[in-house]
């Protein structure tokens, strides 16, 4: 069950009520949420696949503006060429799914962010990362690495995880 405190801290983050919350699966170091957990479908039934959900606006803001430097393009790119990084990404994927489908299986292999070829959302990545900790989904550990550095992250991201 997920505390009334935080799914009002959520809405306020969203703009909106949230939807389907199953719990709090990162929380900033001052204890504010920043990425939830959400069901496989909503409650009128609708499927949902995106199981770590970015809800923090400076965390959304940075993502967003992450997505517009082509930083997507670039990993994917990488992905073709390095089989390494391909591997680490097609087990995030994994991953993901097998988490997703233990709460309620959706009867699909699509996961989110583009997984697992290619990188198609870094707020879903980011969010997978934030929630799973570093060593999970390495282009959400890397997109953290860059946006750990950045000054207004103080206070939301313990930059030591992710340099």
């Amino acid at each position: 069950m997920v505390d009334q405190a935080d799914l009002e801290a959520v809405a306020r983050q969203l703009g909106r009520e949230p939807r389907g919350v199953l719990a709090i699966a990162y929380r900033c170091p001052n204890g504010e949420p920043a990425v939830v957990k959400t069901a496989p479908k909503l409650p009128d039934g609708t499927p949902f696949p995106t199981l770590y959900y970015l809800t923090h606006p400076v965390l959304t803001a940075a993502a967003s503006r992450l997505e517009s430097s082509g930083l997507m393009r670039d990993m994917t790119e990488r992905l073709g060429r390095n089989p390494e990084l391909a591997a680490a990404y097609r087990r995030a994927h994994d991953s993901y799914l097998e988490e997703r489908d233990h709460v309620e299986p959706l009867g699909t292999t699509f996961s989110g962010g583009g997984m697992p070829d290619r990188v198609k959302c870094l707020h879903v990545v980011i969010a997978h990362s934030l929630a799973k900790g570093p060593g999970v989904n390495p282009f959400g550990d890397e997109a953290l690495a860059i946006l750990s550095a950045e000054p207004e992250m103080a206070g939301i991201l313990e930059p030591e995880l992710w340099a």
